[in-house]
């Protein structure tokens, strides 16, 4: 019997040691004054053995908790001998905050009455601080969101005043009923309501934004995730929906859809005009450049036949000088010729009175030879000779005469030929010098003209590339308009 309590003793020793190690241990006389602690009691609360011993347990308890009714209670049933175990808040040193999970054990005498207090704890400061922060962020969640709970099955356990007030419903109306009351009968019977809760039944999470329907069918858009919570044993036992409410933001992007479609159609429109015109531009720059290229080879080609013009006005005009010259000279020689004509006249005048001379002589001579008689015959026949001669000399003379009228008619003719001739002559050298001046002018102007058709067909052409770009650039900014259409579609989903 001695070997068994001997065993059963040293179970408990081992089992008080255990429990050193592992654990704050803090003893205290029945009126609460520390009797003695271990070291991982002295290092939660940051004393010392000594700081501590001989002292009232109130020292790590805040001042209200001390002077209260509670606390107070909680001593006298300590001295009862009942046990009290729980989560407490602790002061240690410095006034630092410490939470404990601990055991207050009265240890009771022979006759059963409460000897010491003996107090097993472990610091689930940590803990409960990261639950503090849990249960925090839990509450600003359900504050701020449309917060249920479900089974799941989808039955519904709970739901915030968020959910209700989003749908329209009280606590009552749901509680109890199936998630199925929030959807549209079509989905409801659908494959893919029954996947979504098969996947959430597999643990897997849904977010997305879903169309769901309050109290009197009333649509409303929610922004939320479904949430399996798992146990301890990692297997889901409920769900949590957290949702917004985007119904304003949903109805907001319906009509941004619509004044988008209104928008890129009339934008569309335009850029349908724009690119119809463009291509009309193009095409009739197009002919506009074929048409002054035209142009442009047509006037290098009339300035080319201006300067053959002008050439040809040059040496006309040369022709037309020489001729002058050659009037002036003609009429210089037939003037001439006139003066011999008229000192030819004075020649026949004294030939025509050597002739009737003569022709006196032979008269004298034929009367002297009548005179003579016989002797003088071969006179008479002489003398006739010379009046036959004479007779001819005054008939050539007389046709000299005539001759020589007629030449000096025709030169009279011909001065005055002449002179009408070098008055048209004057007249064509004014003509060609004023016809060659303006042709010279022409050719200049010709000349600029030519240049600048030249520059106007580069600059047609220049034009014609840039609106082959523009219509390139109206292309790209179409498909960038086709893009951003697509992406404003994507945002008004």
């Amino acid at each position: 019997m001695l070997a068994g309590f001997l065993q059963k003793f040293r179970v408990m020793a081992a089992t008080l040691t255990a429990l050193d190690r592992s654990q704050a241990v803090i003893e205290f006389a029945m009126d609460g004054t520390v009797l003695t602690a271990n070291k991982n009691f002295l290092k939660a609360m940051g004393y010392t053995l000594a700081e501590i011993q001989g002292r009232p347990h109130g020292m790590f308890v805040e001042e209200a908790e001390r002077n209260g009714a509670a606390y107070k209670a909680f001593w006298e049933a300590l001295r009862r001998g009942e046990y009290q175990a729980a989560q407490f808040k602790r002061i240690g040193k410095g006034g630092k905050e410490v939470w404990i999970e601990a055991s207050y054990n009265p240890i009771l005498d022979t006759k059963g009455r409460p000897l010491k207090v003996v107090k097993y704890a472990t610091d689930v400061t940590a803990q409960k601080t990261e639950y503090a922060d849990l249960r925090g962020q839990m509450d600003a969640i359900r504050k701020s969101q449309a917060v249920i709970e479900f089974t799941m099955d989808g039955t519904v356990l709970t739901a915030n005043d968020g959910f209700l007030n989003t749908l329209g419903y009280t606590l009552a109306e749901v509680q109890g009923k199936p998630h199925a009351m929030f959807v549209d009968p079509a989905y409801r019977d659908s494959a893919d309501y029954r996947a979504f809760w098969d996947a959430l039944r597999r643990g897997e999470y849904k977010a997305a934004q879903f169309r769901r329907l309050g109290k009197g069918g009333r649509e409303v858009w929610i922004e939320a995730s479904y949430n399996p919570i798992f146990d301890l044993n990692g297997r889901p036992f409920k769900v949590v929906k957290y949702a917004t409410d985007i119904t304003r933001q949903v109805q907001m992007l319906a009509d941004l859809k619509v004044l988008i479609d209104k928008n890129f159609g009339e934008i569309d429109h335009a850029m349908d005009q724009t690119t119809r015109q463009s291509a009309d531009a193009l095409t009739a720059a197009g002919e506009t450049s074929g048409a002054v290229q035209m142009m442009a080879s047509s006037a290098e080609e009339l300035a080319a036949s201006i300067r053959e013009i002008s050439q040809s006005m040059a040496q006309s005009r040369t022709a037309a000088e020489s001729a002058a010259e050659l009037a002036d000279k003609a009429d210089a020689s037939t003037q001439r010729l006139a003066e011999v004509a008229r000192s030819m006249e004075g020649v026949v005048e004294v030939i025509r009175g050597i002739a009737g001379q003569i022709n006196l002589l032979a008269l004298n001579a034929t009367i002297e030879a009548a005179r003579a008689g016989d002797a003088g015959k071969g006179f008479a026949v002489v003398a006739t000779e010379v009046k036959n001669l004479a007779t001819q000399s005054a008939n050539a003379t007389q046709q000299i005469s005539d001759e020589i009228e007629g030449m000096q008619a025709v030169s009279g003719e011909v001065v005055g030929a002449l002179g009408t001739i070098r008055l048209s002559i004057g007249t064509v050298r004014e003509y060609v010098t004023s016809t060659a001046s303006a042709v010279e002018e022409q050719s200049a102007v010709t000349r600029d003209m030519s240049s600048n058709m030249q520059r106007t067909a580069v600059a047609v052409e220049t034009v014609t590339n840039n609106l082959g770009g523009i219509a390139a650039a109206i292309g790209q900014v179409g498909e960038a308009v086709t893009t951003t259409k697509r992406a404003a579609h994507v945002l008004a989903r």
